[in-house]
């Protein structure tokens, strides 16, 4: 018999995660039989185990003796339609945020840097990236630059605080009145593929933010590179007020 290709594998792989986040399946609910998900989609049941176990790496299925795959979680999904950290959302979810720093660094603003924290050019600001895990598994990759004046509240933040957010406002009574979002996708960095243990040119979602202050006062300049099938954004459109415009999205 000749081997499963790996697109006939991608392609079982891809759907079965469709068909979970779309609810088809429900979590603690047993998936069709291998024989009968190679028998649907054309392939051999070799194909079919090799996706389950793909699934199983993601966290979606777990294999149980004597009853089949078990959807075991669907992707978490997060809405633009109101304003919250990555560590509120995930408490939201019950689901236990965590963040680690790898690098503090002091620099000066570049021209993309200097245009969205309204600075001037090569103005001092400070760069962060860390780490950010759901119940203790790396997601996503945050980098964050921070204007001058934030600089002194950055540094005393402990490394591994779950909620920067919290802490700013909790600590020095900056709160995040409102931000602006635009999400696209991006190849994985030399960096990116060391951080979030995946190979280099690997597609991550990105979600590049930019947050205020009541007064319209830059907060943080920042760049989340989140690993496929971890979370998805839900974005809510009216004829009155779009959260969203079209042109936010595009994909390398």
């Amino acid at each position: 018999m000749t081997p499963p290709s790996t697109s006939s594998y991608r392609h079982v792989l891809r759907d079965l995660l469709a068909r979970i986040v779309d609810a088809e399946f429900a979590a603690g609910t047993a998936l069709p039989s291998e024989t009968k998900l190679a028998e649907h989609y054309g392939v051999a049941r070799g194909t079919v185990r090799n996706a389950l176990s793909g699934l199983a790496d993601r966290g979606m299925v777990m294999p149980v003796q004597g009853t089949g795959w078990i959807v075991q979680s669907t992707l978490h999904t997060q809405s633009f339609v109101e304003l919250r950290s990555f560590a509120q959302w995930a408490r939201s979810k019950g689901v236990t945020p965590g963040g680690l720093v790898h690098a503090t660094d002091a620099g000066q603003a570049s021209a993309l840097e200097a245009r969205k924290l309204r600075v001037a050019l090569r103005s001092p600001v400070v760069r962060v990236t860390r780490t950010r895990t759901l119940d203790g598994r790396i997601v996503m990759l945050e980098r964050t630059t921070y204007p001058e004046w934030m600089t002194n509240h950055i540094v005393a933040i402990p490394a591994d605080e779950a909620s920067v957010v919290d802490a700013m406002q909790r600590r020095f009574g900056i709160t995040t009145a409102h931000a602006d979002y635009a999400i696209d996708t991006v190849p994985a960095s030399s960096a990116d593929a060391v951080f979030l243990d995946v190979r280099r040119s690997s597609p991550l979602l990105r979600v590049r933010r930019t947050s205020f202050t009541s007064g319209g006062r830059p907060i943080e300049f920042g760049e989340d590179r989140y690993l496929p099938d971890t979370v998805t954004f839900q974005v809510q459109a009216s004829s009155v007020s779009n959260t969203l415009t079209r042109s936010e999205f595009s994909a390398s």
